[in-house]
């Protein structure tokens, strides 16, 4: 598995990403709330076509722009960087498009694209602040650990099946 693959889910299209959706997803990722936990600022489309072309040229580093089925509009991100047999997880949705299940929705197809392909063990590092996602995470069975990486709680799951 070297690259994202086209995925949907009820209510989303997840899109592999691609340098041309920066243009879109800069107004999409401009809130600054959407920065209070994860540090950082609104991208310019620059810096943004930079952070998309970085992004698609890493193997082992897959991503998806999300976008609504009914209207077709973009409304987030979720990114799997691959390591050794696992893969840590991350979500952005746009703030207009928060609190409607989309991050989960969406996380939850790709761990299950992840399965298919042989990914067992998921992480995410998520803020201990940041309630909207620790509720994501919970939703999708991760459980928080003990582990903290530059001020993140590590949250794991694994599906792997116990006999």
């Amino acid at each position: 598995m070297h690259a994202a693959q086209p995925l949907t889910s009820t209510r989303l299209a997840l899109e592999p990403l691609a340098i041309g959706h920066a243009a879109e997803m800069v107004a999409e990722l401009a809130d600054p709330v959407l920065y209070e936990y994860i540090g950082g600022e609104p991208p310019s489309e620059a810096e943004l076509t930079a952070r998309y072309a970085r992004q698609v040229a890493g193997e082992g580093w897959l991503n998806w722009v999300l976008r609504e089925r009914s209207s077709g509009h973009a409304v987030g991100t979720v990114q799997a960087t691959l390591r050794e047999g696992g893969a840590e997880l991350a979500w952005v949705v746009s703030t207009r498009a928060q609190g409607k299940g989309y991050a989960t929705e969406a996380t939850a197809a790709v761990i299950e694209w992840l399965r298919e392909n042989g990914i067992q063990t998921f992480v995410a590092h998520v803020n201990p602040d940041h309630e909207a996602s620790k509720a994501v995470a919970a939703r999708l069975g991760f459980h928080p650990t003990e582990s903290i990486k530059n001020g993140e709680v590590r949250w794991e799951l694994s599906t792997r099946c116990h006999n």
